[in-house]
């Protein structure tokens, strides 16, 4: 089952800071250009906590240091940073357990669309994927997760959250939040927090503390698939880590819940201990507001390489029409929507095609996929156009970084027609129904198979352990 907890969180005071230059966008969306930006806003932008600049004469984390010598580095920083600013009220702790409603407005990048996407803010037990519980759909590399791992043990905090996905056609969890937490209407009651982004996204906080209502939240939430649409390499450093200490405290992971404690109204109900969870942001998948953006793949480094020979091999897999100049991102994407599932368009300096698969042809190569990815377009291009016609099999991709992965197809096409990169593939978003049905069945996405947007704002609240 799938335990959730309120929690007395750190928030930034509003009379000690400006909320708009202190939050931030995740750490692993944040360029150099924004970390600048970042450091620049305000001496208490949460950036210095959660991705810190390197200084000369920085150690390594002091997992790795010789016995008796002191770690100065980015994590020892942020760890300071963070005891500092609760020591000085920049960060004050809540008096009482709550969960925080979000809602996040925003414009469809490339449209005119305006969207609201509403959920919550809580902790979340942490669960093995063994467990079917929780379910990922990317893979995850070590690299990553040893960054997390660092920060975590330094600043034994989570200042950022796990963005999770869950179906609920009832729509049980707004209804109590949105609807019956304010019985004069939700849309009429002010919200803590309201900030608007670099993005013009306007993100909104209401908390909750009514034991109530959380305990009925939490009920409604108990038989719910959670799948991670944001933060696989935190979470997984999240649950090596808490079995790590639940090892050392001799306490397992996932010992059984006292039911008692969920339906008593005046108690509300805590970790086993406070590795055991962490703070994560819950969308019903079922709920309007969510939009899944394509990542586009540039393809850079492939010594000889010539786009004739490349759409001479591909016309073996696919039916292929040239697309007339010259390449303007908005006409590219326009004619790929209107094409079947599967197509994606292939932007050389020599020409546009469209690639629409032909299955009988693409069969063969996708027999080492399992049966669910063999549906979806991105692991098809990963399978015949990158790996079988390009060289780029997965761990090339790893080892040598041939691939660049954006958002945006003009900067994509801008690549190529600068001559940085050999080719770049404009594809399609993959669907939640896509998503949905590779996680629970067990498999993972090609990596940066998903965009979410917009991204959880980092700052919005903070679960410490200490």
């Amino acid at each position: 089952m799938a335990r959730l907890y309120p929690f007395r969180a750190l928030r930034y005071d509003p009379a000690r800071v400006n909320m708009e230059d202190v939050v931030t966008q995740p750490y692993d969306k944040i360029t150099p250009a924004m970390q600048e930006r970042y450091y620049e806003a305000s001496p208490y932008n949460l950036i210095r906590i959660i991705l810190g600049k390197r200084e000369p004469g920085d150690t390594e984390p002091q997992d790795f240091l010789p016995p008796g010598e002191k770690a100065h580095n980015v994590y020892t920083r942020a760890a300071e940073y963070l005891h500092d600013w609760r020591r000085d009220h920049i960060f004050a702790e809540e008096s009482e357990p709550a969960i925080y409603g979000y809602s996040q407005t925003y414009t469809v990048p490339g449209t005119t669309e305006v969207r609201e996407r509403r959920g919550f803010i809580a902790l979340g037990h942490l669960y093995d994927y063994a467990d079917k519980v929780v379910y990922r759909h990317e893979q995850t590399f070590p690299k990553h997760k040893s960054d997390r791992l660092a920060l975590f043990k330094a600043t034994r905090a989570y200042c950022e959250q796990i963005y999770m996905l869950y179906s609920d056609p009832a729509f049980t969890a707004e209804k109590l939040i949105f609807q019956g937490s304010f019985p004069n209407g939700f849309d009429d009651n002010p919200p803590d927090q309201a900030i608007t982004d670099e993005y013009g996204v306007v993100h909104k906080v209401w908390k909750l503390t009514d034991p109530n209502l959380i305990n009925l939240l939490l009920t409604a939430m108990a038989d719910k698939k959670l799948i991670i649409a944001d933060g696989h390499h935190r979470y997984e450093t999240s649950v090596a880590y808490a079995k790590e200490r639940g090892a050392q405290l001799k306490l397992p992971l996932n010992q059984p819940l006292d039911e008692d404690e969920r339906v008593t109204p005046t108690h509300l109900p805590v970790p086993t201990y406070p590795e055991a969870a962490m703070m994560m942001t819950f969308v019903n998948m079922d709920a309007p507001g969510i939009t899944i953006l394509p990542t586009h793949r540039v393809v850079q480094g492939i010594e000889n390489f010539s786009s004739p020979d490349f759409i001479t091999k591909a016309s073996a897999f696919y039916t292929i029409d040239e697309i007339p100049g010259p390449s303007r991102a908005t006409d590219l994407i326009a004619l790929l929507t209107q094409t079947p599932d599967d197509s994606f368009i292939a932007v050389t300096i020599d020409g546009d095609y469209l690639l629409t698969p032909n299955p009988e042809a693409i069969a063969p190569l996708l027999q080492n996929l399992p049966p669910k990815q063999r549906q979806l377009g991105v692991a098809q291009l990963h399978t015949v156009a990158l790996d079988h016609l390009l060289g780029l099999t997965e761990d090339k991709i790893r080892a040598t970084g041939n691939i660049q992965y954006l958002r945006e197809a003009d900067e994509a096409i801008s690549l190529v027609e600068s001559g940085e990169a050999n080719i770049a593939f404009l594809i399609k978003p993959i669907t939640l129904d896509q998503l949905k049905d590779v996680s629970l069945s067990g498999e993972v996405m090609p990596q940066k198979s998903t965009d979410f947007y917009p991204k959880l704002l980092s700052g919005l609240a903070i679960y410490a352990l200490d």
